[in-house]
């Protein structure tokens, strides 16, 4: 009697790379809702909301923080009041383009809570979308206007530390961080309001 050789079924090459869980990505998809999607690499922070259709994903829009320069940031792109910001930024775009609600795609992230993702996820919301999220997830608003990092480079200041940390953008910057932010946030909402 001859033995049946049973063939195993490969995976999916995002799911072999580690790159997409399937699982979680289908209840998304079946929510049918926008998918607010929140990336990070080491420079930038970049939210897309995405339509998932039968024909495959369409990116209806996509901001970075790269972007906030536009606005007069000249603080860093990858820290958490920069992060706040893009999903501000995008939040604004978003209800212009119409969307009313989206849900968070963080794909395999961490979710930790009050990290720069959930900044993002706060702008967003705070823009006018309604997106379902645990407040205890989300960063408290001393920390969004990035409180904790003007305390730490005052500290550093005073002990006379050298670090790397703030060398990229301009020193002054970091004294009055909250300031700015509340000055780029304001321009932010000046700018859209014209294009209604």
């Amino acid at each position: 009697m001859s033995q049946m050789k049973i063939l195993k079924r490969r995976p999916p090459r995002r799911r072999r790379g580690g790159l997409t869980n399937y699982r979680i990505r289908l209840k998304l998809v079946k929510s049918g809702l926008p998918r607010l999607v929140v990336r990070k690499s080491s420079r930038y922070i970049t939210v897309q909301v995405v339509d998932s259709r039968a024909g495959g994903d369409r990116t209806i829009l996509t901001v970075s923080s790269r972007h906030l320069s536009r606005y007069g940031w000249r603080a860093s792109t990858k820290n958490l009041p920069a992060a706040y910001l893009t999903g501000f930024l995008a939040g604004i775009v978003a209800k212009k383009k119409g969307i009313q609600k989206a849900i968070v795609d963080i794909g395999l992230y961490t979710p930790v809570s009050g990290s720069r993702l959930f900044a993002s996820i706060k702008g967003f919301r705070d823009a006018g979308v309604e997106v379902p999220v645990s407040e205890e997830k989300l960063p408290s608003e001393d920390r969004v206007k990035g409180g904790h990092i003007q305390e730490y480079y005052q500290m550093i200041k005073e002990q006379n530390v050298e670090t790397q940390q703030f060398s990229k953008s301009p020193m002054e910057i970091y004294n009055r961080l909250s300031e700015h932010f509340e000055e780029v946030r304001q321009r932010i909402v000046e700018e859209w309001e014209k294009h209604e």
